[in-house]
């Protein structure tokens, strides 16, 4: 019996990660979470059936080792969803702090690349969460910015060499998005600014042409639709996630 396709997902506990998970689960998809935390891992293999859990850190080089071990058929699709644990704008955020983000999320890109390689053939994925800060970049947010350019443009060099294997790539670039970590950004930003909660929220909505902001349930779809083999189409392209929030002209 041949064996069944995988999905692996980096971050899997995530409000993205989680989101993604469950999405390629209800398709049928059996999914290895990656993530640092072994009960929040082992909670959502509980909650979510067909996945299994992989205790490994993106940060570090034993994270390839470690993910490749877990694998145990060809993997349909691998999806990088962890964000950056870095803040500040282009005046205070600490050098070492941009080094250490660049690590997290390109060489965690390269990191599970290496590691699914061997896995991967025609028709596989590789998925990339990169925010529209990468495209757009704001002095107030340098890591952000300044990493996810460098996701973007990476995954392009991803494309030239894996798409000949027809392997795809694909970077989808969701704006703000409703999740826990921003809720609790808009509430400290609304203290700061001595308006309230409601206000700052609105603020983040206004951003958007839909006047809303994503649900991470809705990326997720996104991340199911490249299950599709029409999707190949999409290789090497950005998908734009921000309910009509992106200004420039990429």
């Amino acid at each position: 019996m041949a064996e069944a396709d995988l999905c692996v997902v980096v971050g899997a506990t995530g409000s993205f990660g989680r989101a993604v998970t469950t999405r390629l689960a209800a398709r049928g998809q059996r999914v290895l979470g990656v993530g640092r935390n072994e009960a929040d891992l082992a909670g959502l293999a509980a909650a979510v059936p067909g996945v299994t859990p992989c205790v490994a850190d993106l940060a570090d080089d034993s994270a390839i080792e470690t993910i490749r071990a877990a694998l145990d058929g060809p993997v349909r699709m691998a999806v990088f969803t962890a964000g950056l644990p870095v803040a500040g704008s282009v005046e205070t955020i600490a050098p070492g702090d941009l080094a250490r983000g660049a690590d997290i999320k390109l060489g965690g890109l390269l990191r599970l690349v290496r590691a699914v390689d061997p896995r991967l053939g025609p028709g596989s994925r590789i998925v990339m969460f990169a925010g529209t800060l990468g495209l757009e970049p704001k002095p107030t947010s340098a890591g952000p910015g300044a990493i996810n350019a460098g996701v973007i443009n990476l995954m392009r060099q991803l494309g030239d060499v894996y798409g000949p294997r027809g392997v795809t790539t694909h970077t989808l670039c969701p704006g703000p998005a409703d999740t826990p970590r921003l809720r609790a950004l808009v509430e400290r930003g609304a203290a700061e600014r001595g308006v309230s909660v409601e206000e700052q929220w609105a603020s983040y909505a206004a951003g958007t042409s839909l006047g809303r902001l994503p649900t991470p349930d809705e990326i997720a779809w996104a991340v199911a639709l490249l299950l599709d083999p029409e999707a190949d189409v999409l290789h090497g392209g950005v998908l734009h996630l921000d309910a009509g929030g992106l200004r420039s002209a990429f």
